[in-house]
C-alpha cells in the first residue's frame, strides 16, 4: 500500500497544496511554521478521520474560511483507491471512499494502517492514564473490528450509568435493578476488553523490548507492564465493592476505563527518571513495535510517519533509527525535518527512492 497524491484545500495554513509521492520515502523540509507537520497530519486524517493533534475538527479549518477538504489516492493491492474527507461548518464531517460515503466512520479505521511517530508522543510519558489507553486502544482497533465496537459500546454504557448515579443523587433515591441493567453490560463488555488487552500486551512487549534494545545498543533496560484493576479482582467484585464510593462521586469509578501502562527505565519511572533522549528513544521503540504488531496482524505495510524525530537524539541513536528503518520490513515513509542537510545525508545512506519537498 502507498499514497500516490494528496490534495488539501483549507486544511490548517494550506490554502491548496498537490503533492505526488514517492513510492518509499518522501521528505519535507524547512523552517519551523511552514505546515510540514500539518502535511503529515492529512495523511494521517484520511486513515483515522481525525487529526493527530487537534482533536476539535473544526479548529482544523483554515483561518477565515469555512470548510476544509482532503483528498488521498492510493494504490492498495493493486487497485486504485479515493479517500475525501471534508467538514463544512455547521455541518458533519463527510468521509468518502471511491464517491461512496461512509455511514459509521469506525468502518473505516484499520483500512489504510499507519503510525505516526512525533514529539506530541511525549504526552503518551507525561500525561495521564487516558492517553495511555488511547494508544492500547488504537493499535488494537486498527486490525480488530470487534474490539472497537465493544470499546465504543463500553464508554457510551460508563456514561449512562454515570447518568444515573447522578439521576440518584439528585433525587435522593436508588433502583438497584435499574443499575444491575448497567453493570452486567459493564461486565460483559469490560471483561472482553480486558482479554484482549492482556493479549496484545503479551505479545506486543517482547517486540518493544527488541526495538529498544537495537535502539540504545542493549545499554539500558526497559519495562513496559499493563495495570488494571482486573489483575486482582473480577469486574463483578469490583463494582460491589465500590457502589458506595460511587453513588457519593456521581460516577463509576472502576473498571477497565482506568487501565494504564507503565513506562519504566531500569526499575524507576521513565517519566521521572529517564533523560529527553533515552524518552525519545523509548517512544520511538513503542511506535515501532506498533509497526511490527499492526503489518503481523494485518498483513498490509503500514504507512510511517516520522515528524521531526530527529531532533533531540545524538547521531548515534539516529544511525541506529536509520538503520532500523533501511531495513525491507518498512513500506511508505513521510519525514518531515528542519535540517534539509541532515535529511539528505540521512536518507541517502537507504539507497531507497526518495523525494525532497521543500516547504
Amino acid at each position: 500500500m502507498y499514497l500516490k497524491k494528496i490534495s488539501l484545500v483549507n486544511f490548517k495554513n494550506i490554502v491548496s497544496q498537490t503533492f505526488d509521492f514517492q513510492e518509499k520515502i518522501n521528505c519535507f523540509v524547512g523552517n519551523n511554521g511552514v505546515g510540514k507537520t500539518n502535511v503529515l497530519d492529512a495523511i494521517y486524517y484520511l486513515s483515522f478521520t481525525k487529526s493527530y493533534f487537534n482533536p476539535v475538527a473544526l479548529q482544523n479549518v483554515r483561518h477565515g474560511e469555512d470548510f476544509f477538504m482532503i483528498e488521498g489516492n492510493y494504490l492498495l493491492e493493486g487497485r486504485e483507491e479515493k479517500i475525501v474527507c471534508s467538514l463544512k461548518k455547521g455541518q458533519k464531517k463527510v468521509l468518502k471512499r471511491n464517491d461512496k460515503a461512509y455511514t459509521k466512520f469506525s468502518d473505516h479505521i484499520g483500512q489504510l494502517p499507519l503510525v505516526i511517530i512525533s514529539p506530541a508522543d511525549r504526552d503518551l510519558i507525561i500525561e495521564g492514564s487516558d492517553t495511555r489507553r488511547k494508544f492500547i486502544d488504537g493499535v488494537i482497533s486498527q486490525q480488530d473490528k470487534a474490539y472497537l465496537q465493544s470499546l465504543i459500546q463500553y464508554n457510551k454504557v460508563v456514561s449512562q450509568r454515570n447518568a444515573l448515579l447522578k439521576y440518584f443523587a439528585a433525587n435522593r433515591t436508588f433502583d438497584a435493578l435499574n443499575l444491575k441493567i448497567y453493570d452486567d453490560q459493564l461486565i460483559e463488555l469490560g471483561a472482553e476488553i480486558y482479554t484482549k488487552r492482556k493479549s496484545f500486551l503479551e505479545k506486543f512487549t517482547p517486540i518493544f523490548n527488541d526495538k529498544y534494545q537495537v535502539i540504545s545498543e542493549d545499554k539500558e533496560l526497559v519495562k513496559l507492564s499493563y495495570k488494571s484493576q482486573l489483575h486482582t479482582m473480577s469486574f463483578e467484585e469490583l463494582l460491589k465493592n465500590n457502589l458506595e464510593k460511587d453513588k457519593i462521586l456521581q460516577y463509576t469509578s472502576v473498571g477497565i476505563h482506568k487501565d494504564d501502562l507503565s513506562f519504566d527505565i531500569g526499575e524507576f519511572p521513565i517519566k521521572k527518571f529517564g533523560s529527553q533522549g533515552q524518552q525519545k528513544s523509548y517512544l520511538i521503540a513503542l511506535k515501532l513495535a506498533q509497526f511490527q504488531f499492526i503489518k503481523e496482524q494485518s498483513k498490509v505495510t503500514p504507512i510511517l510517519l516520522l515528524d521531526d524525530v530527529f531532533d533531540k537524539l545524538d547521531e548515534h541513536r539516529v544511525s541506529q533509527i536509520i538503520d532500523l528503518v533501511n531495513k525491507d520490513e518498512f513500506g511508505q515513509i513521510f519525514i518531515t525535518d528542519t535540517h534539509a542537510e541532515r535529511t539528505e545525508n540521512v536518507i541517502k545512506q537507504s539507497n531507497k527512492p526518495y523525494q525532497i519537498f521543500k516547504l
